[in-house]
């Protein structure tokens, strides 16, 4: 195919994708999207992109499977255990000086990091008095967050990932295991407010003490980093703290003379101005 066209095409559907719908994937990092676009057109079975943006824009369901394709939901529980350790040892002296902790997990998939930071939250004695807000674009993750049932046979690997990350129990003390599955304790989500929200087209809800968005950048281009640095800047109170991954940093932001560094290696920084 002709790369023009293929260009007008993916343009037209992602035009088509947000005036329908309102998931805006206009400004993706293109690679990426390119080829996620395309492997929904084989999944779909239709013949060409244009033939992809019909059936989105007629079929719900089939907006479902694309939103699947196109989140990258890769995630572990306790995910970049140093994250987490930092998190306990230069977060959390600042969170209990307040009487109340709002916590923004933002990208937050099908919910197993918003399950570790609960879980340490629990074991510093801080969580029956933080709300966790726990975001992401696409419902169908989100559902299976809010069930907290996970497969029973990745929570070897989590243990050690909990351990590394200065756990002080047992991983298994916060599930039950039945079948092949894992379900977390329902004292683990009393806390956990679970919504759908679209970093992209979507504003600040409330002022936050800490920030969480992690390997949600790496995807965007230039103009919705930005877009979202500055959602992110607005959401955090002064001295808040923002968590990015490992590859992302405020570093060449507008807002980055508005952050100290709090963890280099672990992208953890504090807003001061």
């Amino acid at each position: 195919m002709n790369d023009a066209v293929e260009n007008i095409e993916i343009a037209l559907l992602l035009e088509g994708v947000f005036q329908c719908y309102g998931f805006d994937f206009r400004h993706y990092a293109p690679a990426s999207l390119k080829r996620r676009i395309w492997q929904c057109v084989a999944e779909e079975r239709v013949s060409s992109v244009s033939a992809l943006q019909e059936k989105l824009l007629h079929d719900t369901a089939c907006m479902e499977r694309f939103l699947l394709v196109l989140s990258i939901n890769v995630t572990a529980l306790f995910r970049d255990a140093g994250f987490y350790l930092a998190f306990r040892e230069k977060v959390l002296p600042q969170l209990r000086t307040y009487p109340f902790i709002r916590i923004w997990h933002a990208g937050c998939s099908t919910g197993e990091e918003v399950y570790s930071l609960a879980i340490l939250l629990e074991e510093e004695g801080l969580y029956e008095r933080t709300r966790l807000y726990a975001t992401d674009m696409n419902e169908v993750v989100l559902a299976q967050a809010r069930d907290g049932v996970y497969a029973l046979d990745r929570m070897q690997e989590y243990a050690q990932n909990y351990l590394k990350a200065g756990g002080k129990r047992s991983l298994s003390d916060y599930y039950t295991a039945q079948y092949e599955r894992a379900i977390f304790q329902a004292s683990l989500k009393k806390n956990i407010v679970w919504s759908q929200h679209n970093l992209v087209t979507d504003g600040s809800f409330n002022e936050f003490h800490v920030i969480l968005c992690r390997n949600v950048l790496i995807y965007f281009d230039q103009t919705l980093q930005a877009r979202v640095h500055q959602l992110l800047y607005e959401s955090l109170i002064t001295f808040g703290m923002l968590g990015l991954g490992q590859k992302e940093a405020v570093r060449f932001s507008s807002h980055e003379a508005c952050y100290e560094e709090l963890d280099r290696t672990e992208k953890w920084y504090r807003k001061v101005r």
